[in-house]
């Protein structure tokens, strides 16, 4: 069955970084697109940044745009989340996402807070 399992959140000071994995399974991860969202509480879940399948085309949210890069490893299955500059913002859980015949699926998500 199709699994995503993220990790690598936490408790970050504002200005400094975190990096987030996602491992994927269940589902030929080279053939799909990969997104990251987040949710802040109180508010609507929210696309952070997409990766195409071959990883050559990615695409960001304005407000994490030159701090977050997305990156895939399609030979490990897995996606990644660099977050740099962070922001107290940026608090929120983040979920690993992809849409496999045409489901949405989704990871358990984790949570990232940016506090001094």
């Amino acid at each position: 069955q199709v699994q995503l399992v993220e990790s690598g959140g936490g408790l970050v000071q504002p200005g400094g970084s975190l990096r987030l994995s996602c491992a994927a399974s269940g589902f030929t991860f080279s053939s799909y697109v990969m997104n990251w969202y987040r949710q802040a509480p109180g508010k609507e879940r929210e696309l952070v940044a997409r990766i195409s399948s071959s990883g050559g085309v990615r695409d960001y949210e304005a407000s994490v745009k030159g701090r977050f890069t997305i990156s895939r490893d399609n030979a490990k299955n897995m996606v990644y989340l660099q977050m740099n500059s962070l922001k107290p913002e940026d608090t929120a859980v983040y979920f690993c996402n992809a849409k496999i015949y045409y489901i949405d699926r989704w990871g358990q998500g984790t949570q990232v807070t940016v506090s001094s």
